[in-house]
């Protein structure tokens, strides 16, 4: 028998005017409104609106044409690169904003913990904050009483509990947050990528708890780029691509499709002049990785480096560092390296430079990996850059009984000794 359906959404957009806090004038939205009527196109479009799917005229849509369904019991997970619409979605079901077109229906009580400190009163403790999110909930003063030591406990901030908010840092403010939107019995739990801010201790924490939300057939939507979270929370999937359902079904069909969407194995990467990543201080020219022998794949023994051209276009203090984030198949990140660590002092020289990095053999797993490339100046990032290279790892010639594949993030040769 059929969970029953807690949540149903049909046709869910949303729209934005750019640059403008309001609508447009009477005129346009008359003009618009007519154009419609007779069955054309809206006078403010581009003239080129298949350059951006999202962007028409004066128009964002954040989400465009968004459809399913959610049952008692589930864990749906939401994943897309950033601006496809996954906050503005769970904005919407959370009713902090209404659609531009389409319908939600839901049915029972709803908690969300979208950005850290939504629903808390800065002035406020934290304490009477809790109180007050119950009381927004629905729930009697008894009820809340009956949770409230399990709430401050989860949140680790009990020294803290009778503080204003406002003097939170963040993570106590999403620590609290979840404790609340988690403890105090809500039918549907909406989770935002917010608890990216706690500690590893704090979100085995919360997943623990959203694991045992699940299991009291409650219903829990959850936006992660975390996809190991993913994979371990959510028992159904969507990839919301441009603001619309690119894809959904089982877990593992989804986040393969989508962690695969990020690695076309592609060596070289470069941008012209107008396109390329950065301001006007530098822009990003080039990513591309250099084996030694550039005709064979790239085994587990051998190094190789990663390269990356860049225009100094206004520094003249060599204060500008790039920073490089590998990440596996599994979206694992591997490891960080940054230029300024091996080279404080080198020189940065007007115009067209190239840095390389040396990544030695006999480190990396075999497996697939791609490449996000950032920079920084004075402390503060500049860009970041996920749309660069990917690449390939092989397993070399071996020999024995057994060619399965080694476990493992990593797969550093060791050195090993033997004592009589």
């Amino acid at each position: 028998m059929e969970a029953p359906l807690v949540i149903k959404a049909e046709g869910l957009t949303k729209r934005y005017r750019l640059g403008q806090a309001g609508g447009g004038t009477l005129s346009e939205d008359l003009a618009a409104w007519f154009s419609r009527v007779r069955g054309k196109g809206d006078p403010r479009d581009t003239l080129d609106p298949g350059k951006d799917s999202q962007q028409s005229g004066k128009d964002f849509w954040a989400l465009r044409g968004v459809d399913f369904e959610l049952h008692k019991g589930e864990v749906l997970g939401i994943i897309g690169r950033n601006g496809a619409g996954k906050s503005t979605l769970l904005k919407l079901l959370s009713r902090i904003t209404l659609p531009t077109e389409g319908t939600i229906g839901m049915r029972g009580r709803v908690s969300s913990l979208l950005e850290v400190g939504t629903g808390f009163n800065p002035e406020l403790s934290g304490r009477e904050n809790i109180y007050l999110n119950g009381a927004i909930l629905g729930m009697r003063k008894a009820e809340i009483d009956r949770k409230l030591q399990e709430i401050i406990g989860f949140s680790g901030i009990k020294h803290h509990i009778d503080s204003p908010v406002k003097r939170y840092s963040s993570g106590m403010k999403v620590r609290l947050g979840f404790a609340v939107a988690a403890h105090l019995e809500p039918e549907i739990l909406i989770i935002d990528e917010v608890l990216a801010v706690g500690d590893a201790d704090f979100q085995r924490k919360c997943l623990g708890k959203m694991r045992e939300v699940a299991r009291s057939e409650r219903t829990i939507l959850f936006v992660s780029h975390n996809m190991t979270a993913v994979r371990s929370l959510c028992t159904r999937v969507i990839w919301l691509k441009d603001g619309r359902v690119h894809m959904s079904g089982p877990t593992s069909e989804v986040v393969n499709a989508y962690l695969s969407s990020y690695t076309e194995l592609r060596s070289e990467k470069t941008w012209s002049a107008e396109e390329a990543p950065g301001n006007e201080i530098v822009r990003l020219r080039s990513v591309s990785i250099e084996a030694e022998d550039p005709a064979a794949p790239i085994t587990w023994t051998d190094p190789f480096s990663v390269r990356l051209g860049f225009d100094n276009l206004g520094v003249d203090d060599n204060d500008i560092n790039f920073v490089i984030w590998l990440f596996n198949n599994e979206d694992v990140h591997v490891f960080t390296s940054g230029w300024r660590e091996s080279a404080p002092e080198a020189p940065v020289k007007p115009g067209a430079n190239m840095l390389r990095c040396h990544i030695p053999g006999q480190l990396l797993n075999t497996g697939e990996y791609r490449l996000v490339v950032l920079a920084f100046r004075a402390g503060k990032r500049l860009f970041t850059e996920e749309d660069t290279v990917a690449f390939e790892v092989h397993e070399p010639k071996r020999e024995g009984t057994w060619f399965g594949k080694r476990k493992g993030v990593v797969r550093p040769l060791l050195q090993w000794d033997i004592e009589a």
